[in-house]
């Protein structure tokens, strides 16, 4: 845990996500990647200069069979306050609409959910999983599928909310996200999206993997672009451009 750490502080320096005193909010879909950055900015919050406290929010879709309580269990466990947010997501989404594509309306609905639950506790601040890995994938969504060069932002602030996104894991691996929660017995809550995995992102993720035997730094030349162009407010704090080591 003490590279991502480390990896986790810098990103979060060189885009100045978290100012001192600050309370962040870490939207916790219960998958590996956003369990490594809740147990990531816990720990960061103890000894980061000034101090800033940490709030685990997980968006309660209403799914069949889907079992939230080891997340409730493990953040009381640690002192953090876990905010179970309840809706009725799946059944609108899959069983009323029966939509084809959900992925779209489903991130819509439940960000809007989430910011919404963030506003009644005075937060305006949240912190997303999205890692490395997610970043090149998102460059390639955006130029294979929209037809131009284009990325979530590490800092995205939200004027009709007044709610901004961090994303402090940027410079992580998937593979050291996979690692860390092997390795911390984190509460991975199972997805039984019926879209998991029959996604445009996993086609991407397929053809990156497939690449790669024959363009190793295939994903590290792809993000370091996205900071040399620079895409929008993707140019780090001092330039400082340092890819993952897995």
């Amino acid at each position: 845990m003490r590279k991502i750490l480390s990896l986790l502080r810098r990103c979060v320096e060189d885009y100045d996500m978290i100012s001192p005193g600050e309370r962040v909010a870490v939207g916790v879909s219960g998958g590996k990647d956003s369990l490594v950055l809740l147990a990531g900015l816990a720990q960061l919050s103890t000894f980061y200069p000034g101090g800033f406290s940490v709030e685990a929010f997980t968006v309660d879709m209403g799914t069949p069979g889907l079992d939230l309580s080891p997340l409730d269990t493990w953040c009381r466990d640690r002192g953090i306050p876990f905010h179970r947010i309840p809706t009725q997501m799946y059944h609108v989404i899959f069983e009323t609409r029966q939509e084809k594509n959900p992925c779209a309306l489903c991130a819509k609905m439940r960000r809007g959910s989430l910011h919404t639950a963030l506003l009644d506790r005075g937060i305006h601040k949240v912190a997303l999983g999205h890692h490395y890995d997610d970043a090149v994938e998102t460059f390639f969504l955006s130029l294979f599928y929209e037809g131009r060069l284009s990325c979530f932002h590490p800092v995205t602030y939200l004027d009709r909310t007044d709610i901004t996104q961090i994303r402090p894991l940027l410079y992580v691996s998937e593979a050291m996200v996979r690692d860390a929660a092997q390795r911390l017995a984190l509460p991975v809550v199972h997805n039984p999206c019926p879209a998991d995995g029959n996604t445009k992102r996993q086609e991407v993720k397929d053809l990156i993997a497939a690449l790669e035997p024959q363009y190793p730094k295939l994903k590290e030349y792809v993000f370091s672009a996205m900071q040399r162009l620079p895409l929008p407010q993707w140019a780090p704090r001092d330039l400082r451009r340092r890819p993952p080591t897995e």
